[in-house]
């Protein structure tokens, strides 16, 4: 008897590996209640607009729970006796135009963030950029004229830059020994910039006036850089590329289409807040 039942057993275990498996796609249903169904597409859609914070469950946990959810959200739907509040359909079209805007949004940008469009705009901003001059300064800053000038005396005299900068510096690089660190121009203001443009390395300028006080600056040191490579700057070029892309399909469609916005004059825009409208 024991025998048979195994026998049985395999033979079921054979015949449910030779059972080809079903295609899934969006209209596979998952579940249905009273006669209602949700399908594996609507699973699929629910979890992509999930909180950043639940994507990260694992499948299973995420399955389990979107399924639950859409079991009672039908359970509810359902049992709504009544009529509709406007809000309703109003929402679902707002939704609606959302969706496909965005739909449009993507085949601009894929167009326009293609590899080949990025090197492009690479090239034209990069390809024939000449070295450009960046500058390591430090520099100590007071309220009048007078400190400076003593201050500028004492680095003259030998006493160390970095110490004094701890000490009497009312900038928030004074902790650091009023170093600046590296930049190039156009980052600090045009007084300033002027002055540690005009230095030698290891030289000292006389006091600066911005509108900020009195600065006392050194030039540590300065370098020559070339253009970035593609990746380092690849973000950036993105980031113009979508935004003149979006700008450009924008106006298109504004100067193609027939837009008229005329059922807007004479509305008080405090209206937006009467949520009794939609009801």
């Amino acid at each position: 008897m024991q025998k048979r039942l195994n026998f049985v057993a395999a033979l079921g275990l054979a015949v449910t590996f030779a059972m080809p498996v079903q295609a899934q796609d969006a209209n596979t249903v998952v579940a249905t209640v009273n006669g209602k169904s949700i399908t594996l597409g609507h699973l699929i859609v629910a979890r992509a607009i999930l909180p950043e914070q639940y994507q990260q469950l694992p499948n299973d946990v995420l399955f389990e729970g979107i399924l639950k959810q859409l079991v009672e959200q039908t359970l509810l739907a359902d049992n709504f006796e009544g009529t509709l509040p406007k809000r309703i359909p109003i929402s679902l079209e707002n939704e609606q135009r959302s969706l496909i805007a965005g739909e449009t949004l993507e085949a601009v940008l894929s167009q326009a963030l293609s590899e080949d469009t990025v090197k492009v705009a690479y090239d034209a901003q990069y390809a024939d950029a000449e070295p450009t001059k960046e500058y390591n300064a430090s520099h100590i800053l007071v309220e009048t004229e007078e400190e400076a000038l003593a201050i500028q005396a004492n680095v003259d005299g030998g006493a160390d830059f970095a110490a004094i900068a701890k000490e009497k510096s009312t900038g928030p690089s004074g902790s650091n020994g009023g170093s600046l660190g590296w930049f190039g121009k156009g980052a600090m203001v045009p007084n300033f910039e002027a002055a540690v443009v005009g230095l030698d390395v290891g030289a000292v300028s006389a006091p600066v006036q911005t509108q900020f006080g009195w600065h006392v600056i050194i030039l540590n040191e300065t370098r020559n850089t070339s253009a970035p490579e593609l990746d380092a700057v690849r973000a950036e070029i993105e980031g113009t590329l979508r935004e003149e892309a979006v700008t450009t399909k924008i106006q298109e469609l504004r100067e193609a289409a027939t837009i008229d916005q005329s059922g807007a004059e004479g509305i008080d825009p405090s209206i937006l807040s009467d949520l009794s409208i939609v009801e």
